[in-house]
């Protein structure tokens, strides 16, 4: 469904990238239009090099379209911007750090200094997110997923407007990354976020979206923008509704599919 130019936080308009600068090269991703609400959680799903993480770099402003244009609340993205936050596939945590200091890290890393203020608000978001008894404990002290959520938590630090993941879980076990999934979304309800989050499982996507972005093979455009209507907060009960099949077998059709629904 596509929304009005008022209410969108996160807006692509025409939006087309080419990695390589030489006349005609073919575009990474093309003709991508979307418009997301603010604090709307989109997931975007598509097969391997479809332009994915192309798409968050864009609104990310590590990349600037080569067609077309990307806004935040009406204004041209230009660059790399500070309302926004961002994690990646793996967290990155600095071994020699604990897990407090490495939260703490970016805001002494730009501004040379963080305040009482920023240390209170780390030990208020590692509590959110079940961490606060391991702020003093070490990097390779913590599972995968309390890295993971360590990564999260830095990157909540600011209090960035719009929270971009890149395949986020893709690195840990089924059963860590539903629990995470599931971690992600009581943040998100607690701290809510303008929230891009690229994923390879179609799943994973549905169960923690408001809306699916389906993207085609390379060059990457939408094949569908899918409605989410499964009621909030969502549990493993969710997964088990009927609805969650079929909005999953839907998604599936387009990537495994894409003939049928040409």
């Amino acid at each position: 469904m596509t929304q009005s130019k008022e209410r969108a936080f996160v807006c692509m308009e025409g939006v087309g990238h080419r990695y390589d600068p030489t006349p005609g090269a073919p575009l990474a991703v093309q003709g991508i239009d979307l418009e997301i609400r603010r604090h709307e959680f989109v997931a975007v799903v598509g097969p391997s090099g479809c332009g994915k993480s192309t798409l968050l770099r864009m609104v990310a402003g590590l990349l600037i379209p080569s067609e077309g244009k990307v806004s935040v609340f009406g204004k041209q993205v230009s660059g790399p911007r500070d309302d926004v936050g961002i994690v990646f596939q793996k967290p990155t945590l600095l071994p020699w750090l604990s897990v407090r200091k490495n939260v703490l890290f970016p805001l002494k890393h730009k501004y040379g200094r963080y305040s009482r203020a920023d240390e209170e608000r780390t030990e208020e978001l590692l509590a959110m997110a079940g961490l606060e008894a391991f702020a003093d404990k070490m990097p390779d002290e913590l599972s995968g997923g309390m890295q993971q959520r360590v990564g999260i938590v830095r990157a909540l630090l600011l209090n960035p407007d719009i929270l971009l993941m890149d395949e986020p879980f893709s690195a840990l076990d089924a059963l860590t990354r539903e629990q995470i999934g599931f971690d992600l979304l009581k943040i998100w309800n607690d701290q809510p976020k303008t929230v891009l989050f690229i994923t390879h499982s179609i799943s994973e996507a549905v169960l923690l979206a408001d809306r699916v972005l389906v993207m085609s093979k390379r060059p990457g455009s939408v094949l569908d923008l899918i409605d989410v209507d499964l009621p909030r907060p969502r549990s493993a009960a969710t997964i088990r509704d009927p609805r969650f099949g079929e909005l999953t077998d839907r998604i599936r059709k387009h990537i495994y599919e894409p003939e049928a629904h040409d």
